[in-house]
């Protein structure tokens, strides 16, 4: 009988133990914390002037500005289907608000305060000044540009029609990191944090040795007025492209095939090494969201296109997301490293016309995934979550070193919108040289 009573206790004590740990230490959010975006962007008056706080109002006289931001990912952050989704499947936790909409006047409710930390448990009361209308204009002009009544920005010399100052976070990488760079919580062991791209920046090199910040690449450089009717200022484009953009992600890798014999026969081993350098980002790539990831893949086809052999690898992260939050392993390239993905194939006897083909994929996230926010969570958008970045087919034949010298054809690669090259704004400047490799992981 005292055996079964301890049997008994002993299943009490470890229910409460599991209780206490899901309760008051795991984070019910895959991220902790941390003072500057734990709270929203605290409410902001509309400065003298102005008609109102929302975009349109700005646009009256940032005509150009206004029409960039429209079109980026910052305008559309609420109402992303992707994070729509996500949301709904976190039971639409206010936290994610202080990034998606960032402002106070943004939000329906107001948080009065976080017990023990555990954002489930947040006292709220509504938001008498809430606008809806805001709301929707997501990461708007507001957001980084007014406080107390002023417009901030990164001139000191500014002549408007309302209240202005000079702000030189907007000159630096710091600007971003508020969204850019949420921290692990308890019971959380990520190797950076879940979304780290402004830790993993390595401002050090890329500011003191090329003067890089994070705005160099997702905000190019671009002469012209700032407002109509102003001066032509050097100033920043506000496009923000980026993780859902496949000409940004293009332009972040430079990919090379090489082989080990340029006129392959029958009966002959082809060894093939594509090798991948994170050539233009200055973070790892990929960044941002964790469940992000490359593929590499070689496949060889026949005459009719059948698939004779297939070998693929991927890059990215691999998370154990139960019952703690521990990064097991990321093989992501870090700035200016670069990757060999080998491959080998031994030509059959009667062979001819066959194909190796080549391509490298960029994936949001993995066809369950996106079914299952489809399926539970009301995805409805129909944006692509994966892009062919490169795809090269080069014949298994003689005339494989003329392919080779050629780069290979070029073959089904998908594109997205126009966007600006983060070299246009080197001004000439040669990219540095490869510092480092990671080799043979896959």
């Amino acid at each position: 009988m005292r055996r079964w009573h301890q049997i008994v206790i002993g299943a009490v004590v470890a229910a409460g133990l599991v209780y206490l740990y899901y309760t008051e230490v795991k984070p019910v959010v895959i991220f902790g914390l941390r003072d500057d975006y734990a709270h929203a962007i605290p409410f902001q008056k509309i400065p003298d002037g102005l008609a109102s706080l929302k975009a349109e109002s700005c646009g009256q006289c940032h005509r150009e500005i206004y029409e960039e931001w429209k079109t980026s990912i910052h305008a559309h952050a609420y109402e992303d289907p992707f994070f729509q989704a996500y949301w709904k499947k976190d039971k639409n936790i206010w936290v994610c608000l202080n990034c998606h909409t960032p402002l106070e006047n943004q939000q329906p409710t107001l948080i009065k305060e976080i017990p023990r930390g555990r954002v489930e448990k947040a006292v709220q009361e509504p938001n008498p000044r809430y606008d809806a209308e805001l709301r929707n204009e997501s990461v708007t002009c507001a957001a980084c540009h007014v406080r107390d009544g002023v417009i901030l920005g990164p001139f000191e010399d500014s002549i408007a029609p309302h209240p202005t100052k000079f702000d030189p976070k907007f000159r630096s990488a710091e600007f971003c990191s508020r969204c850019h760079n949420v921290v692990s919580g308890p019971a959380q062991f990520y190797n950076v944090g879940p979304c780290g791209t402004y830790a993993e920046y390595e401002g050090e090199y890329w500011m003191k040795e090329h003067g890089f910040i994070c705005q160099s690449c997702h905000m190019p450089e671009i002469e012209r007025p700032v407002a109509v009717g102003g001066p032509i200022r050097r100033g920043r484009q506000h496009l923000w492209r980026g993780g859902h953009d496949p000409n940004m992600i293009k332009r972040a890798v430079e990919i090379q095939v090489k082989t080990d014999t340029d006129a392959p026969k029958p009966g002959d081993r082809v060894g093939v090494t594509l090798t991948l350098v994170n050539a233009g980002a200055g973070h790892k790539i990929p960044t941002g969201d964790p469940d992000r990831f490359f593929t590499v893949e070689f496949t060889v086809e026949d005459g009719q296109g059948k698939v004779l052999e297939r070998q693929s690898s991927t890059m990215g992260r691999w998370i154990l997301w139960q019952p703690a939050i521990v990064e097991l392993y990321d093989n992501r390239l870090l700035p200016l490293a670069s990757r060999d993905y080998r491959f080998a194939y031994r030509l059959p006897s009667d062979a001819k016309g066959l194909i190796l083909k080549t391509k490298v994929q960029y994936h949001i996230l993995t066809d369950g995934q996106h079914e299952m926010l489809r399926n539970k969570y009301g995805l409805t958008g129909t944006d692509p979550y994966r892009f062919v970045i490169d795809e090269r087919e080069f014949p298994l034949s003689g005339e494989l070193a003329a392919a080779l010298r050629a780069g290979g054809r070029s073959v089904g690669v998908s594109g997205g919108p126009d966007s600006v090259s983060c070299k246009a704004d080197t001004e000439g400047k040669p990219l540095p040289a490869h510092r480092g490799t990671l080799k043979g992981i896959s």
